[in-house]
């Protein structure tokens, strides 16, 4: 288990729960940094009167502290600027594997701060509850008054009723679980519950390179292939949580067959173990067909080379459908970026709409445990809320208050 020191703030309560203009503004600064309260009130659309309010509560419950005095403008007074409190609350987040559970806390900022990894007891639901309530009580009792939590999974997630259902999860064996509602009652926080990779597509919209952008697609590659979408700041999920679902998706009709039997998909190319099948000889794993390839081997280099021309396929729809800023690729597959990187450029050059812009391929390196970490992120996203209509509201409420009590100003006039 792997420690910092811990925060200054430590063992504090969760606090009260924040109101719709208060998840606003901390979200603001959050994905935004530090910013004047004027720039705040004009960002998210309301009164200085009403961002003084709401500056005071979260200032108050130890979210936001204020800073140096700074000129934010070619013109104008300088103003105090407004910065998150990264140990203001901290998060845990967890990512289920078939055989292992990874944990992480985080703060505010969703910087680790203690994580571990241990096997799976069980894969049974009930048991695999009771070791997220063992791993939450174990990083708690150094990180007191977690806030909330996160799970992140391989498997359809979808919301239901109020509820996150894991529709099914094949590696796991599970179908409809109500696995956030279930963690949520164990730990006694609030628990939230995705796809693997739409949260570390979060993750890395919020708090990795993928700040700053309006749309973005995420491509994991490795035991399965995954696929995270970003269209207008909001990650794609879909009516069932299969938004993305591309690992079949066809590539050459006379191609081998999947595990699921289609003829020349995605997944019969890209996967690890596609690879590793493809050299047809007993006794290999992923990283020895690497090794084979970087050495030269004709079979591997080949395998890479048809799993290349694959991963461009899918870049080149992606690109066309979604027309992004920017596509990251990662996950313990990635070498076939490195083993078959003209492959990969071809087939996406191949694909794409002749008048397109070039596409920017963002190739990053593969770290497991952020896969925790995103986990922590969904609950950080979870405890900020995406209540826009409550926010809509709030706001409408305020600044009638703002026009009430403003001097020569008339009920009329605030309508």
């Amino acid at each position: 288990m792997q420690t910092t020191s811990p925060p200054q703030a430590e063992g504090r309560p969760p606090g009260p729960s924040l109101s719709g203009l208060e998840r606003s503004a901390l979200r603001e600064l959050l994905i935004h940094g530090p910013k004047s309260r004027a720039e705040i009130a004009r960002t998210i659309g309301i009164s200085r009167t009403s961002l003084t309010v709401v500056m005071r509560a979260l200032i108050e419950q130890g979210l936001v502290t204020s800073g140096a005095i700074e000129l934010r403008g070619a013109t104008g007074r300088p103003s105090e600027v407004l910065h998150i409190r990264p140990d203001g609350r901290s998060f845990l987040g967890v990512k289920l594997t078939s055989d292992r559970l990874f944990a992480v806390v985080t703060d505010l900022k969703a910087q680790a701060l203690a994580e571990f990894d241990e096997p799976l007891a069980s894969r049974k639901v009930e048991d695999v509850v009771e070791q997220i309530g063992g791993a939450y009580e174990r990083l708690s009792g150094e990180y007191p008054g977690i806030a909330a939590a996160g799970i992140g999974l391989a498997g359809d997630v979808a919301s239901a009723g109020g509820s996150q259902i894991v529709l099914e999860s094949p590696f796991l064996g599970w179908r409809e679980v109500p696995l956030a509602d279930l963690v949520s009652e164990r730990l006694g926080v609030r628990a939230a519950a995705e796809n693997d990779v739409r949260a570390l597509t979060v993750a890395e919209h919020w708090f990795g390179i993928g700040v700053g952008y309006e749309s973005m697609v995420l491509i994991t590659v490795g035991t399965g292939i995954g696929v995270g979408i970003v269209v207008d700041g909001k990650v794609v999920t879909g009516a069932n949580g299969r938004a993305g679902s591309l690992e079949h998706l066809p590539v050459d009709p006379s191609g081998p067959r999947c595990e699921r039997g289609h003829r020349g998909c995605l997944a019969s190319y890209l996967s690890n173990a596609a690879i590793v099948g493809a050299l047809r000889t007993p006794g290999l794993d992923y990283a020895s067909v690497v090794d084979l390839a970087r050495s030269g081997d004709p079979a591997a280099k080949q395998a890479f080379r048809d799993a290349g021309h694959a991963l461009g396929v899918l870049v080149a729809t992606l690109a066309n459908t979604v027309d992004p800023q920017k596509i990251i690729i990662t996950g313990d597959g990635i070498a076939v970026t490195e083993l078959a990187r003209a492959e990969l450029d071809a087939a996406v050059e191949a694909g794409r709409h002749p008048d397109s812009a070039p596409i920017t391929l963002d190739i990053q390196p593969f770290e497991f445990d952020e896969w925790a970490r995103a986990g922590a992120v969904l609950a950080i996203r979870d405890f900020l809320g995406h209540d826009q209509e409550l926010v809509f509201y709030i706001d409408k409420v305020m600044r009638l208050v703002d026009t009430w009590t403003a001097p020569n100003t008339s009920i009329e006039e605030s309508a």
